[in-house]
């Protein structure tokens, strides 16, 4: 009985592992030539005085090259309200038109309390759109293609921003079983 709980440990701990150096690769290896219209950058915490965190000013940065870069048109900004009492896709929104980006390219989706409904509203947002660009952090890049997937997106490109933390081996922990949570109870849907 040992031996088949200690194989079977090992499979477990190597099936994880595998999956998070899939992870990785795939959420720090961008997309090369993506073909999208729309660059969708998820959202984040805002700092109790209304500004961007480092960690969606990153989000915000990643998407307003793409779209200088002309490689979108538009910019779908998605996120919640903050315990911080302001709404992520709001502030982003703001930055961005102070960049430079003509507020009639961005929407905005102040209900994408997670990726799922993120996934949702764009779809619901976009019913025709079936090519688009993630852009988050590069642990949350596989679930984030997965959801939009599942939605109908028949082509999900990511793209990471460039900011990492002391927590990023807790949220690529996190991201695991959010992966397997998504791929588990989430049916794909054929709009």
């Amino acid at each position: 009985m040992g031996k088949i709980l200690k194989k079977t440990f090992i499979i477990l701990i190597s099936f994880f592992l595998m999956h998070q150096i899939s992870i990785i690769i795939d959420g720090l290896h961008d997309d090369s030539n993506p073909s999208a219209t729309v660059a969708i950058v998820l959202g984040s915490k805002v700092n109790t005085d209304g500004t961007l965190s480092k960690r969606l000013k990153a989000r915000c940065d990643r998407g307003l090259k793409l779209y200088t870069d002309s490689l979108v048109k538009e910019i779908y900004v998605s996120g919640g309200l903050g315990k911080e009492g302001y709404y992520e896709g709001t502030v982003m929104a703001t930055y961005l038109i102070s960049q430079g980006i003509p507020e009639k390219y961005i929407k905005i989706d102040n209900q994408g309390v997670n990726t799922r409904a993120s996934a949702l509203n764009f779809r619901t947002d976009y019913p025709n759109e079936s090519s688009v660009i993630v852009v988050s952090q590069f642990f949350h890049i596989s679930r984030c293609k997965l959801a939009f997937k599942q939605v109908g997106i028949g082509n999900v490109f990511g793209v990471s921003c460039d900011h990492f933390t002391i927590r990023d081996p807790y949220s690529l922990l996190r991201e695991f079983f959010g992966y397997y949570k998504y791929l588990l109870f989430y049916e794909f849907d054929s709009w």
